[in-house]
């Protein structure tokens, strides 16, 4: 599965059902920047597992705000539609692998 470019009219769509990571960014943050490629190989790497999304908080300040991402990178995981944790700041790939399992 894909990427997902998530906003304000699908993002409690796709979350509400399954496992999915969403990823918090901005365009001009480094780290965003440098966990990009690492989100892509978690979203190909997992994609029978769980849905990966990504969220641009600056042109989806609704959604970012609704869910209280005050900084980013910002990792949350959905259960079902339920937030089941949440990381900030930049993580290698193992590390987001095993962030996944846990609601898995």
């Amino acid at each position: 599965m894909a990427l997902l470019e998530l906003n304000e009219e699908n993002f409690e769509n796709e979350v509400k059902q399954g496992v999915t990571l969403v990823d918090f960014f901005a365009q001009w943050c480094g780290p965003c920047r440098m966990l990009a490629p690492i989100i892509d190989e978690v979203a190909t790497e997992m994609k029978d597992k769980a849905k990966v999304g990504k969220v641009d908080i600056d042109k989806e300040i609704k959604v970012a705000t609704d869910y209280q991402v005050t900084s980013v990178p910002t990792l949350i995981l959905f259960k079902d539609g339920k937030e089941v944790d949440r990381i900030v700041g930049l993580r290698d790939l193992d590390a987001i692998k095993e962030f996944i399992q846990k609601a898995l």
